[in-house]
Formats: structure tokens, sequence, C-alpha cells
């Protein structure tokens, strides 16, 4: 690095820091990161808090319920809570819209509820003030109005054709602005990396998680960076500069990652919550209804079974022979509820690799997945969290069942067998195990990187094209 582009860079700098209007902007962005940060801890306190709170009263009520029919067990059913990611406070992700907590009961597989975005204000819909999201949103405006006079502002002057009058190349001068605007982006995010990495140690995140996000939200600012100063060199006046940089990130920033997840929903339609509980309902009675005795099913069930424990009559089967029918109904109704469940996802899927694939027109697209997947706030990790509660309300339900099956001996209608409370604690609770981000997300996270790459070489060699033709352009 020359000492011309170090002494333009110094000045770029001295401009700036005389600037009060640019002095106070960047220090409004920087409270604002700290702000959100301050926020999005507090909230990540008080929500664990309180998840963990109704959790454990949640599991104490189940356990403490008196003497009682299994199946009464099952229906009465018990909550789960979903815990939050340790890097979630800063970037919340799909979580706020997705919901937390799954109520679990036999017979049906519920989704989740109490989505936050469901209980505020509309201008969550704009976006929750985390630090990711003044990264993204935010901190490419300071950017552009710091950068757009860089090199528009120096032909307007006059000064651009007295630097090369002078002996300064193209390439010292663009170098030395670029130096100088990288490291205000740098003074940008240095508080935001700060807060990331200290969190990620004190929560117990993975460092390579923390290390990734940094690099791809520095490479994020540094590509706003190169488009700010790259349209800078190529219009004549600051005025165009700034207009065609406000329209490029009303474009990117704001059009795009809001309009293509409705075009993704319009290509890839989702029936109703009404549809889908309807169309469950008719396979239900084409599968077999354990609650009809009368059912084709489950009366070629009831010989099947006779069959087994060579016996003639129900009643002389060393198990309660509609214990039998709770297993088997049961197995019946998840496996059609978790291929529905997956027909879903994979819908979901489908929405998000559309919307995904336009990354390469929006680095906030990019950057966006990559940041609520190492965060563990993405669809994907919040399928996951439905997966592992739905295999333990499979195996939770099944194990009434078998309770019911095995210590409820046939009984007259008319009478209300029971079982001793303390069977309810040889359930255990629901424990949550967080996924890796960096194995499932591998590939969407080398492919978020590949699409920031693309950008900043495409930028960079634009930017030193325009270097090369500064002394034309200057004209």
């Amino acid at each position: 690095m020359s000492g011309a582009t170090i002494r333009i860079a110094r000045e770029e700098w001295r401009a700036l820091a005389r600037s009060r209007v640019a002095v106070l902007a960047g220090a409004l962005l920087v409270l604002l990161i700290l702000t959100a940060t301050f926020i999005s801890l507090q909230k990540q306190a008080a929500i664990d808090e309180a998840r963990s709170q109704y959790q454990a009263e949640q599991v104490e009520e189940f356990y403490n319920q008196p003497d009682r029919h299994p199946h009464r067990m099952v229906h009465y059913g018990q909550f789960v809570f979903r815990p939050l990611a340790p890097l979630a406070f800063f970037d919340f992700g799909v979580d706020s819209y997705t919901g937390d907590m799954v109520f679990l009961e036999g017979h049906r597989q519920n989704s989740a509820n109490f989505a936050e975005a469901r209980q505020s204000s509309l201008m969550l819909r704009f976006g929750q003030l985390t630090p990711a999201f003044v990264l993204q949103t935010l901190a490419p405006l300071l950017i552009i109005f710091l950068a757009f006079r860089a090199l528009a502002g120096e032909r307007e002057r006059g000064t651009l054709r007295l630097m090369l009058a002078q002996g300064i190349s193209g390439r010292q001068l663009l170098s030395g602005k670029l130096l100088a605007h990288a490291g205000v982006a740098g003074a940008i995010l240095l508080p935001a990396l700060v807060a990331l990495a200290l969190m990620a140690s004190s929560a117990g995140a993975s460092l390579a998680q923390a290390g990734l996000m940094m690099l791809a939200y520095t490479a994020y600012l540094l590509v706003w960076t190169l488009a700010a100063l790259l349209v800078s060199t190529l219009l004549p006046r600051g005025r165009d500069a700034l207009l065609a940089l406000i329209a490029l990130w009303m474009v990117t920033v704001v059009l795009l990652p809001r309009g293509l997840p409705e075009l993704a929903a319009a290509t890839e339609t989702a029936p109703t919550r009404i549809e889908t509980e309807v169309a469950i309902g008719r396979d239900l009675k084409s599968i077999g209804d354990s609650h009809d005795p009368d059912d084709p099913y489950f009366s070629d069930f009831r010989e099947e079974t006779l069959a087994r424990y060579s016996v003639d009559d129900v009643l002389d089967l060393p198990v309660q022979y509609a214990g039998l029918v709770s297993i088997e109904g049961e197995r019946l109704t998840s496996q059609l509820f978790d291929r529905y469940a997956s027909e879903a996802f994979a819908r979901q899927d489908r929405q998000g690799t559309l919307v995904r694939n336009f990354g390469i027109a929006s680095p906030l697209i990019a950057v966006r997945q990559l940041s609520m997947t190492l965060a563990g706030t993405d669809l994907d990790s919040h399928q996951d969290f439905l997966n592992q509660v739905e295999r333990y309300r499979y195996g939770f339900v099944q194990e009434l069942n078998r309770m019911q099956a095995e210590q409820i001996p046939a009984v007259d209608p008319g009478e209300d067998p029971r079982i001793d409370a303390s069977n309810w604690r040889e359930i255990p609770g629901f424990s949550y195990v967080e996924p890796d981000p960096l194995a499932y997300g591998s590939g969407r996270i080398v492919a978020t990187f590949a699409i920031l790459a693309l950008w900043l070489a495409g930028l960079a060699l634009l930017y030193a094209f325009a270097g090369r033709r500064l002394v034309w352009i200057a004209r």
C-alpha cells in the first residue's frame, strides 16, 4: 500500500470527521447497535427465564396428577416450550413468527402457538430491533450517505483533475477512498462484533458460528462500501449518485426481501388450516377409527390379536384389549400426521429455496439466511424442534397406552379403573437437543459465502476498471 493511498485515506477520514452530519449519523448508528444489543439481551434473559419456569411448572403439574386412568392422562396432555438458541439474541430470525409452545396430546399433532408477531404491533413486520436488523438494513444506508460524494464530490469541486494532474494515479485515489470507507464500515461493525463475541463465549455458543457470522457481516458491509464508491465514481454528480444508491437500497433491501416471500407463497400455494384439518379427518376415516368398534380395520385387528394370543374372546387376553387398540390407533394416526407434516415442511423448503435463489440479486437475502442459520433461528431449526417434539409426544402417549394395556384389566363399562400416580413419573420430561447449524446448514453456508464472494469480486473488478479509466471519467 503506497504512501499516497494512505494520505488519501487520512484526508477522507478528516473530511468525514469535520462533517457534523457524518459524525452524528455514525454515532447514532453505533448507539442504535448498542441499544439493540442491550434490548435483545434483556429480552432473551426474560424469555429464557419465563420458558424455563413454565416448563418446570408444567412438568411438575403433570407428575403431581392423582390416580387416573392412563387414557385420561393421554388427553390431559402437557405443554413443551422451545428454549432459545445461544445466539438468538443477535438475530431472532423466524422465531417471532413460528411460535414457541406446543400442546402434546393423544390423537392430535398440534402446531406451535403464541408467536410474538401475533401479539405485537404491525411494526414487528418491518423488523425487530436486533443487531442483525441494524447491520442488515440501516448500516448500508449510513455507508451510502457517507460515501456517495467520495468521488462525485471531488469531480464537482474540481479537485479530481487537480489530484490526477499532481501525479496521483486513479488506482491510488480509489484505493485510498476504499481504505477510508472500509475503515468506516469496520467502525460501524465493531460494536456488534464485540457484543457477538462476548455473548457467544458467555452463552456457550460455538465460536465457529460466531466467527462465520462476523465474517459474513464484514463481507456484506464491504459489498455496500464498494457499491457506494463505484456509483460515486461512475456518476458525475453527488445528487445522482445518492439517488441511484437509494434506489439500489430500496430494491435489494426492501423490495426483493419482502416481495419474494409473497411470490414464493403464490407460486407454491399451501392449503389453509381448515382444509388441512378436513383432509386429515377424511384420511383418518379411511385408515381406521380406533374409537369405532365396528370399524373394518379394527375388526380385522381384533381377529389378529385373538389369534396371536390364542384366545377366543378379548376378555381372555392377558392385556387389556382397549389399550392395544389405543396403541395401534396412535401408530396409525401418527403416521398420517407425519406424512402431512413432511409435505408441509417440503412445501416450505421449496418456498425458501425460491427466495434463496435470488440471493445473487440481493446480498441481504443471502446474509440474512446465513445469519438466521448460524443463530439457530431459521426455519430448519424450527422444523427440527417440531420433529423432536413429535417424537417425544408419540413416545409419551404410547407409554401411557402401554400402561393401560398392561396395568388395567378388562372391566365393565360402568367402572372407573385407575392406576397409581407414581406411574406418571416414569415418563421422562421433554429435553430439546439444539441442532448444530454447521452440520445441517453447511451447504447453505457455503452457498451464501459464494454469493457474497461473487458480489465482492464483481464490484472489485468494476471498481478497478473504473480506477484505470478515471482520467477519462474525470473529463
